[in-house]
């Protein structure tokens, strides 16, 4: 650097691939730092705390800005002095929200353009995407940047983007500004929020061993890096001038490792490499599509209720089973960009950082499982759960014989019981009278306390009868009133539920229950985590849209 302040600008700064670029620019010493993202405040990790960012904000050579693109007013106030512009940044891609993409790729972006030709900026670089070219539907093989904008584009993102991107390329040369679009492809790499995660959260779930589409589609992947990399080689480029920078400017360019690779032999070196099982199940895309539609629907309806965005919908179905390599011959023609990380090495650089998500080191269970102590930690744990196989599989041919002889004979709840009450006492007369050792066999006496109630039991289970009726009359007293309408509500879709079980006949209930006693539980036991996290969700939402019905019931009362 000169004696001279040279101000460049990464907005989005706290991003996956900006940290990266920031980290890049500071280690390179090209220009002092601003780092502009929407936080009020900067926080770092530990990590970055104690290296090369930390320093820089202790020294004065990066500065953080709050600054919300939406707002001219402060984008002009990150941007002004700067030489050079980075603008990274872009609302999560996995959340189809077009007027949330729109206000920040769009309009956003034409506030940083106008900032840059107003301020006198000498450089914009801006990172799209290589999903811009890509409709969903064709797949791409060594696409180039001829590749026109789809008519129909996969979602509100790469729709958005494009968009921006082309606001970007038409802006070159405006008040000197010059400026270029590069278009990473599916960026992996250590602090990766997307792709990772969401691959463990997947293999927790059980979901890992699916591999959508026929397997072969070919992929290109780009460690994170490489993608700064490019940025870095794009400025240079710009900033050359003659006919080196007139040929870079104005263009729009694909970066990729130029490695291409199957997704799926990709995803399962992430997988396997983290101790997950490896996707082997092949599931065609178009036997997917029809529940993804449904999913998406069914999130446009109860999203603004707070429903958590789905990953089941068709523009990731779509981008799970396509091919999508990208030639980047014109970025290395006229930007000097080669990948500086090689895909294995990168591939081993992001398994290292993510170690923390390793199968191993989940945390384990300490004592019982939720299961079993919601089974009362006791026989009837032990048999529902398989903990003890030899007496879950005697319970399950008792039940068996139990279902043939008495529920599906079509007797009557009266009859089947009578003829039920008939062999235990038959069984316990029996089993009472035979001697202690048959054969050489110990055989267990039932011993008298299993069929006595204690005083302290049965006062317990009266204490609880009360309370349960108690609780219904004072329900029964509030619907009187008729000022309730949630608890009418609540009470009505009660009822609903009890006359959908009530319909369902003894044998029926025998059949679906008998199979999910013994399977959901263990089930549960074994996906403790991630079910709590499904339920958790599930409970979320159902609070919030509690919490909106309400306040539409008490709008419209006070309307009245």
């Amino acid at each position: 650097m000169s004696g001279e302040e040279r101000w460049c600008v990464v907005t989005g700064g706290r991003g996956f691939a900006a940290r990266h670029l920031v980290e890049m620019l500071i280690r390179y010493d090209m220009f002092l730092v601003r780092i502009a993202d929407l936080d009020p405040a900067i926080q770092l990790s530990a990590e970055e705390e104690s290296g090369a960012l930390g320093e820089a904000l202790k020294s004065g050579r990066a500065k953080y800005v709050s600054a919300d693109l939406r707002d001219k007013a402060q984008v002009l106030k990150a941007i002004e002095g700067a030489e050079v512009v980075f603008h990274t940044a872009a609302p999560n891609s996995s959340v189809n929200n077009f007027q949330l993409h729109y206000s920040v790729n769009v309009r956003g972006t034409k506030n940083v353009i106008d900032a840059c030709v107003e301020l006198k900026v000498k450089r914009l670089i801006y990172t799209s995407s290589a999903s811009v070219v890509f409709d969903g539907t064709h797949g791409i093989f060594n696409g180039d940047e001829s590749l026109p904008y789809p008519d129909k584009p996969l979602d509100s993102y790469t729709a958005t983007k494009s968009e921006g991107e082309a606001a970007i390329i038409k802006a070159n040369g405006a008040n000197g500004l010059r400026t270029c679009s590069l278009r990473p492809s599916s960026i992996f790499g250590p602090g990766d929020r997307l792709f990772v995660p969401s691959l463990v959260a997947a293999a927790r779930a059980g979901k890992s061993k699916f591999i959508i589409g026929d397997g072969n589609n070919i992929y290109d992947f780009t460690y994170v890096e490489n993608v700064a990399h490019a940025h870095i080689c794009a400025e240079r480029a710009l900033a050359s001038g003659g006919e080196v920078a007139e040929k870079a400017a104005g263009q729009a360019y694909f970066i990729t490792n130029m490695e291409p690779i199957k997704f799926w032999e990709f995803t399962s070196l992430v997988l396997g490499g983290l101790g997950y099982e490896r996707p082997r199940i092949k599931i065609p895309a178009f036997a997917m599509m029809p529940l993804a539609h449904v999913v998406e629907r069914t999130y446009e309806l109860l999203g603004p209720y707070g429903m958590k965005v789905p990953q089941l919908i068709p523009s990731r179905i779509q981008l799970l089973s396509c091919s999508r390599s990208f030639s980047c011959s014109k970025a290395k023609e006229r930007l000097g960009y080669t990948p500086i990380v090689s895909l294995e090495e990168g591939l081993k650089r992001t398994l290292e950082s993510f170690s923390h998500l390793r199968a191993g080191n989940q945390p384990k269970r300490e004592g019982p499982s939720k299961a079993h102590r919601y089974l009362g930690s006791g026989r009837v744990a032990d048999t529902l759960l398989w903990k003890d196989k030899r007496q879950t599989l005697m319970t399950l041919l008792i039940l068996i014989a139990i279902y043939y002889n008495f529920v599906a004979s079509q007797s009557t709840i009266i009859t089947a019981l009578s003829k039920l009450l008939l062999v235990v006492s038959i069984f316990l007369f029996v089993h009472g009278n035979l001697p202690e050792r048959i054969f050489g066999y110990t055989i267990e006496k039932i011993p008298m306390s299993y069929f006595h109630l204690s005083e302290d039991k049965s006062h317990q289970v009266a204490l609880s009868v009360a309370s349960s009726w108690n609780a219904s009359v004072n329900v029964l007293r509030s619907l009187c009133k008729g000022n309730d309408w949630m608890l009418f509500l609540k009470v009505v879709l009660l009822l609903l539920i009890l006359s959908f079980v009530g319909a369902i006949t003894f044998q029926s209930l025998f059949i679906i229950g008998l199979p999910v006693a013994f399977v959901a539980f263990s089930i549960y036991e074994k996906h403790e985590q991630a079910i709590d996290s499904k339920i958790f969700d599930a409970v979320s939402f159902g609070c919030k849209l509690k919490s909106n019905i309400s306040k539409k019931v008490l709008g419209a009362k006070k309307n009245d």
